[in-house]
């Protein structure tokens, strides 16, 4: 499963927004840093208003989302890489995610602590982002030491150090290493490094209810450094996706649209996510049940049915494949496979978003 780890400073509105994206989760929140020493888990489904009508088509007896992990870790501060405010424990919990989440506080609320005492984004997301880059600093400088010892006699060794002397150099100049161009078999050589600038991260502006649709100063300095980093930047409210836990369907849809924005915090956090760490979505659907199932971009469609089971891979045949709007379109399985819009796909047919999928394979 996905998992996101949401990250920042104390008082931010972390905690807040996890307990709305995951709804029953218990973190704790509350008006003082440090209310979140474990991270709090909870897995949610990824909205998918396709579902359900590939699941009305084919009359599923039960529609199976894919779904995404937050991971709610604790508030860090400025020398956190040395363990300050419990900062080496919360850095472990974030080398376990896949992709970052910093939500960087742009509202202004003199009744809520800020813990460097006045609102900056621009300041409070490079005070993370240091933080994080110390502790990989830390990281790479206990490896290069044993490598040195045996570059001598390992040429895999001597190739290993050298990338890090790289990625160090990188880092002492205030750079990210995930701005770095490494290629697949360098990447390898140091993942087990777990280094959290390498991480793809989203920054989250969570921003006031009135400020939510337009931003503010604050949320375009945001923008501005997620931009140069090449990350995503998203607008959200804490205080918006609480409001949205208590109302049904049509009335998130208008109180959203009242705010003039089309969508929730959860569903643009997801989308950042997808489009960040190069993921798409694709589809099996029957009469038992319609599931989607998220895999890498520029997967084939034996990769892609391995992701169901591997003997799906090992076994792979062939795929009949169809785009979702064409089959839905058609009106069933039946018909699109009359009107000659079902394909028949090989071993190299790279899997589309969207594809509606049923494979054939030996046992």
């Amino acid at each position: 499963m996905l998992k996101a780890g949401i990250v920042g400073l104390p008082n931010v509105g972390k905690s807040t927004l996890f307990n709305a994206l995951v709804a029953n989760a218990q973190a704790q929140a509350a008006n003082f840093p440090f209310c979140t020493i474990e991270p709090n888990m909870g897995s949610v489904s990824v909205p998918d208003e396709r579902l359900p009508l590939l699941a009305k088509l084919s009359k599923s007896a039960s529609i199976v989302p894919t779904r995404i992990e937050f991971v709610d870790i604790a508030g860090l501060v400025k020398g956190a890489s040395k363990g300050e405010g419990l900062g080496n424990k919360f850095l472990a919990n974030i080398r376990e995610v896949d992709a970052i989440v910093q939500v960087v506080r742009c509202f202004e609320d003199e009744d809520i602590i800020h813990v460097s005492g006045s609102v900056d984004s621009k300041r409070d997301a490079e005070i993370i982002n240091l933080e994080l880059g110390l502790s990989d600093l830390a990281q790479i400088e206990k490896r290069r030491i044993r490598l040195k010892k045996q570059s001598k006699t390992n040429k895999e060794s001597q190739h290993e150090d050298n990338i890090l002397e790289r990625i160090q150099s990188y880092l002492e100049s205030g750079k990210s290493s995930r701005s770095l161009n490494l290629n697949e078999e360098e990447m390898k050589l140091i993942r087990p490094l777990g280094l959290l600038t390498m991480k793809p991260i989203i920054y989250a502006a969570n921003l006031s209810e009135e400020e939510l649709a337009n931003g503010n100063i604050h949320s375009d300095e945001l923008k501005e450094l997620s931009t140069l980093e090449k990350a995503e930047c998203v607008s959200i409210s804490a205080q918006v996706e609480a409001e949205l836990i208590e109302l049904e369907e049509q009335e998130r849809q208008a109180y959203l649209a009242g705010l003039g924005v089309t969508e929730g915090g959860l569903e643009s956090l997801i989308k950042a996510t997808y489009k960040l760490l190069g993921l798409l979505t694709y589809f099996t659907t029957g009469e038992k049940e319609t599931r989607a199932w998220t895999i890498q971009s520029g997967m084939k469609a034996p990769q892609a049915a391995g992701v169901i089971h591997t003997d799906f891979e090992r076994g792979f045949i062939r795929a009949q494949t169809i785009d979702t709007k064409k089959l839905l379109q058609a009106g069933s399985l039946t018909e699109a496979r009359n009107k000659g819009w079902l394909r028949s796909e090989g071993k190299d047919y790279i899997v589309q978003e969207g594809d509606v999928m049923e494979f054939l394979f030996n046992v």
